[in-house]
């Protein structure tokens, strides 16, 4: 119990740095989420629309003002081409359609009237240019085969009011989704980060030349002394898990007592323990509290940069994340990439967030390994 209550004891000495990092999740950690909150409801957009019609009075080109006024926001408050031009400039209307006298008879003679526009070639104006080149399509259509103008007209209308049906089949709050993953994936910075610095600083303290010659003196068995200082990093990790999940309720809210909720903690959880193993292996590596803090920088900042923790990972380059396959930050975050995609929560549909844990895990057994021979080896050179 002496070493375990040393361990805390040392530990609490970094106090500030654990707030530190814990400060720069919730801050940058929120940045990231508001940044990406992004709405993927449809909502319907109508252009601004002038109809200067020239040709009053004829149903044909009545029913061509009526559908565009049914399909867009009609302007009529207009007059003279000073003031409509100053109200495309000032996008006060995006597209104007000036409909030519006899423009009706002209397409019941079979002709093709031109139809004048004025645009402000944004993507409003390109919606309502749809528009109108779909009804010169239909009324093209129509127009060589039919001789009354009220069948005609209701030909062109039956037509255009036909609407393709829409169905959603996914019901994923994506957006909050989003949230959750970035909020996690953000969180392998500060969770390597606080992980290695703190319990590589705390090791290095018991590595002390005259604390390490009391301890070899002492009566108490090396393996035990070993066996305390895993145990108490141990549970300060998980210490320092349970405080990052509690600050994702918090921050995330139900969705965090889910079932992909529990997946999401249960990678991070694997990911934590791997961030422990590493730190563990640098610590029998480097004894000097100096080099400490370069390395953390190394590490951290650079498996969260080249892994997609700061920077999405479909916006990486293949070059970037063919590299980063030999980092375990890579499969942990790809684990919350693929978490928040996934429609239906079951173990076929989780085979390949699994198979992610377990090769964080075999990074783990790699680092443990590597600590051990290293670990022997320091002693028979000693």
């Amino acid at each position: 119990m002496t070493v375990f209550k040393s361990f805390w004891k040392v530990l609490l000495k970094y106090k500030g740095t654990i707030i530190l990092y814990s400060m720069i999740l919730i801050i940058f950690g929120a940045i990231n989420m508001s940044t990406s909150d992004s709405s993927v409801n449809f909502e319907d957009s109508k252009p601004d629309v002038l109809i200067v019609n020239e040709d009053k009075g004829n149903k044909v080109s009545d029913n061509l003002v009526k559908y565009i006024s049914d399909n867009s926001n009609v302007i009529n408050d207009l007059k003279g081409e000073d003031e409509i031009n100053d109200a495309l400039f000032y996008r006060n209307v995006n597209y104007v359609i000036y409909i030519p006298k006899d423009y009706g008879k002209d397409i019941m003679d079979g002709k093709n009237p031109e139809i004048d526009i004025k645009s402000t070639g944004d993507y409003q104006a390109s919606l309502a240019e749809m528009m109108l080149k779909r009804y010169i399509q239909v009324q093209n259509i129509y127009k060589l085969n039919i001789s009354s103008e009220d069948e005609f007209i209701k030909l062109i209308n039956n037509n255009l009011s036909k609407d393709a049906s829409i169905e959603v089949t996914s019901k994923l709050d994506t957006n909050k989704l989003s949230n959750v993953s970035t909020y996690f994936s953000f969180a392998s910075y500060s969770i390597m980060a606080v992980i290695i610095f703190i319990i590589c600083l705390v090791l290095s303290s018991f590595k002390e030349k005259t604390i390490n010659k009391r301890t070899i003196i002492s009566s108490m068995n090396y393996k035990k002394y070993n066996r305390n200082l895993l145990f108490a990093s141990f549970g300060y990790s998980f210490i320092l898990w349970v405080f990052f999940i509690v600050l994702g309720i918090i921050m995330l809210g139900d969705i965090m007592f889910t079932s992909r909720g529990l997946v999401y903690m249960l990678n991070s959880f694997v990911f934590t323990i791997c961030c422990l193993t590493i730190a563990l292996f640098i610590s029998t590596l480097v004894t000097n509290k100096n080099a400490v803090n370069g390395i953390v920088n190394v590490v951290a900042l650079g498996s969260s940069f080249l892994c997609g923790a700061f920077v999405p990972a479909e916006w990486l380059p293949n070059s970037v994340l063919t590299f980063a396959h030999i980092l375990p930050t890579y499969w942990y975050i790809n684990s919350n990439d693929l978490l928040k995609t996934i429609q239906v929560i079951d173990f076929t549909s989780l085979e390949p967030i699994f198979i992610n844990m377990l090769v964080v895990l075999g990074f783990s057994i790699l680092f443990i390994i590597l600590n051990n021979v290293i670990s022997k080896y320091k002693q028979k050179v000693s």
